[in-house]
């Protein structure tokens, strides 16, 4: 069982830091005056191409960088 349990639990893991991390995004975007989609979506149409936990920690450490990436992806 523990070898089941093991398996399941990082593919869980995965899921469980991603959550985190959009949490995180959304919230940060949101005081910057958008949402988390609409981010998104901007970023893909400016081709800026930042992964979601990249994201997240800007977001928590770096305000500043995390507000300018916004200011670009959402025109």
């Amino acid at each position: 069982k523990a070898l089941e349990h093991a398996h399941r639990d990082r593919r869980e893991k995965k899921r469980t830091f991603r959550q985190l991390w959009n949490a995180r995004i959304n919230a940060a975007a949101r005081e910057n005056g958008t949402t988390y989609s609409q981010l998104i979506h901007g970023m893909k149409e400016q081709g800026i191409t930042v992964d979601r936990k990249i994201l997240s920690e800007l977001a928590v450490n770096e305000s500043e960088a995390f507000t300018a990436l916004v200011k670009s992806a959402v025109k």
